[in-house]
C-alpha cells in the first residue's frame, strides 16, 4: 500500500500517519502540495514530524511531490489503484471495500487537507471513494484518526 497526502497541514498529523503507515505495513508516502517533510531541502529534520513519527520517517520510504494529480497519474500509469478517503455523494463505508494480500502490494489510498478534503480532480483519479460513517454531531474525524480506521480495515 502506498499513502499519498494531500496538503496535509499539520506537522504533527503527518507525524502519526507516518507511524500508522509503517504499523499497517505501508511500503511508500508521497507527501504533496503543502504537506510538511521530515526532512528540509537542506536535510534538515523536521522536529515535529519526528516527535510523533518516533522514528518511523526514517524507515519508511518517502518523496515529495509538488503535484498530487501528476503523482496520482503516474501511479494510475503504473498500474496501481487509487481509493481516495473524502466524505461524498459518490462515496461508499469503508467497511464495504475489501482488498486482497495481492491487491494490497498495487493499491494507493490518498487523504487530503484537514479542513478542504480532497479536490474534485484528485477525487476523478480513485476508483473508489471511501467514507467513514459519522453518527454523532461531528462531520469528520481528525485526518489523521481516519487514516488510522481506514488503513487497519483495509488491511484486514
Amino acid at each position: 500500500m502506498i499513502v499519498v497526502l494531500a496538503d496535509i497541514r499539520s506537522s504533527h498529523n503527518v507525524g502519526s500517519i507516518f507511524r500508522t503507515a509503517d504499523a499497517a505495513g505501508c511500503t511508500q508516502l508521497y507527501l504533496c502540495g503543502i504537506t510538511p517533510c521530515p526532512r528540509d531541502r537542506f536535510g534538515r529534520s523536521n522536529a515535529e514530524i519526528s516527535k510523533v513519527a518516533l522514528g518511523a520517517e526514517e524507515w519508511i520510504p518517502w518523496e515529495y511531490a509538488r503535484s498530487c494529480v501528476r503523482r496520482l497519474t503516474r501511479l494510475k500509469k503504473e498500474g496501481y489503484t487509487i481509493l481516495a478517503l473524502e466524505q461524498s455523494k459518490h462515496s461508499v463505508p469503508y467497511a464495504k471495500v475489501h482488498i486482497s494480500k495481492k491487491q494490497w502490494t498495487k493499491t494507493v489510498l490518498v487523504v487530503g487537507n484537514e479542513v478542504a478534503g480532497l479536490s474534485r480532480t484528485i477525487l476523478r483519479k480513485a476508483e473508489t471513494i471511501i467514507e467513514i460513517p459519522m453518527h454523532g454531531k461531528k462531520e469528520s474525524l481528525n485526518v489523521a484518526v481516519a487514516f488510522g480506521v481506514v488503513i487497519f480495515s483495509l488491511r484486514r
